[in-house]
């Protein structure tokens, strides 16, 4: 049986109905193209499967001796005049900024650390490592274009959504970093503990939601994630045991983040019953701390204005870090009268005061599995699909020490 013919950039055009430039427009600078266009183009590569391949049209059959990784990415500002007249005369700036708010809202230490494993690991085994982020409709044009330039592509959860995964698992090497390989993660459903391989931790096939069944060969992602609902049930279990007397107020991540999920999954196991009261008695609630500083913060100086936990759980240690600046704000000691506790194990929550107590996961681990499984996967493209769940440790610290 023949092999079937992969789709090229003349058959887009010919399905959009546009020209072969147009659709290279679309996907190089969609902010230059018309939005009907640009759907209809993107519509016509989703449905044919093209993957554009830069490599291949000098190179066709042949290796790039690149690997891919893809995060969330943000809209960044445009430089202003101002900026632009500083730098040419040299000017330097002088900013208030001792309430933190001039932080770069773009530096992320989890990715960072991601990135630096995955980059040792690309380079041990001979491959060099691109990093490409995109948002909204970028996300579509770079995880086309990029799929197109490299050997294997890691993709962190949350950055692209399971209907672009299907064109390009088959034609492209897929590794899955830092969420479940199926649709609802390690949520609701008993997440499994401990390190090593696992099928999906809801009991499924492990499979990429609606995208095939785990094994079928060039219809399964790899994937790689944390233990984040048995982190998460250990430290709650330790914070209760340790607080002060009073209520509980957890900080939830991104309703669209598995992580998140798998988190408030594992708070929810520990603590037991709905919001309100816990099983044992204890009164607790919700807020939206976003995974971000600001959203912990805000979030902490708002539930203040009603009441004083004894215990502050964030998602994840930005929020974290967010909650500890409204409750010192708020002349609130922590941790005497509140305990707080964050997730990640990032490095500024060392230097927080007090101390921030964590779920240290481990990043760099990520990224060097990601990358062994994407080799693994381009060695042998029929390999079933694997899922590596990593363990992870909780770091005692002053905002919510040992056992008193």
């Amino acid at each position: 049986m023949p092999e079937s013919k992969s789709p090229t950039v003349y058959d887009v055009a010919r399905q959009a109905e546009v020209s072969i430039a147009t659709v290279s427009r679309v996907l190089r600078r969609p902010d230059k193209v018309a939005a009907a266009t640009r759907e209809r183009v993107m519509a016509a590569v989703q449905e044919l499967g093209y993957v554009p391949n830069a490599s291949a049209r000098g190179l066709a059959g042949r290796r790039t001796g690149v690997l891919g990784l893809l995060i969330p990415g943000h809209d960044l500002p445009t430089t202003s005049d101002r900026e632009d007249a500083r730098s040419a005369t040299g000017e330097v700036a002088f900013i208030d900024d001792r309430d933190g708010s001039a932080a770069d809202p773009y530096r992320n230490r989890y990715f960072e650390q991601l990135v630096r494993g995955a980059e040792a690991a690309a380079w041990r085994e001979g491959y060099a490592l691109m990093v490409a982020a995109g948002r909204d409709m970028g996300r579509e044009v770079v995880m086309h274009d990029l799929a197109g330039r490299v050997d294997g592509l890691a993709a962190v959860s949350r950055t692209v959504p399971d209907e672009l995964l299907r064109t390009s698992i088959g034609r492209t090497p897929l590794v899955l970093v830092a969420g479940h390989s199926t649709a609802d993660g390690d949520g609701a459903d008993g997440g499994r503990e401990g390190a090593g391989e696992a099928e999906g931790a809801d009991g499924t096939d492990g499979a990429v939601d609606g995208v095939g069944p785990r094994g079928a060969v060039g219809t399964t992602a790899d994937a790689v994630r944390v233990d984040n609902r048995g982190g998460m049930r250990a430290l709650v279990e330790h914070v209760l045991a340790v607080k002060p007397p009073g209520p509980v107020l957890y900080l939830a991540g991104p309703p669209d983040s598995p992580d998140a999920a798998g988190r408030a999954a594992g708070f929810r196991d520990a603590i037991g019953g709905d919001v309100g009261t816990g099983r044992d008695g204890t009164a607790w609630s919700e807020a939206l701390g976003d995974f971000t500083w600001q959203g912990g913060h805000d979030a902490v100086a708002a539930h203040l204005e009603l009441d004083t936990p004894a215990a502050v759980i964030a998602a994840n240690d930005q929020s974290a870090l967010g909650a500890l600046a409204a409750l010192r704000e708020g002349g609130v000691d922590v941790p005497g009268t509140c305990v707080v506790t964050g997730f990640d194990g990032i490095d500024e929550s060392r230097w927080s005061t007090p101390a921030l107590t964590t779920v240290r996961q481990p990043m760099l681990d990520l990224g060097v599995r990601a990358v062994e499984l994407l080799l693994r996967r381009i060695a042998d493209p029929g390999a079933p699909s694997t899922e590596l769940l990593l363990p992870v440790d909780v770091l005692l610290r002053h905002s919510c020490g040992p056992h008193r």
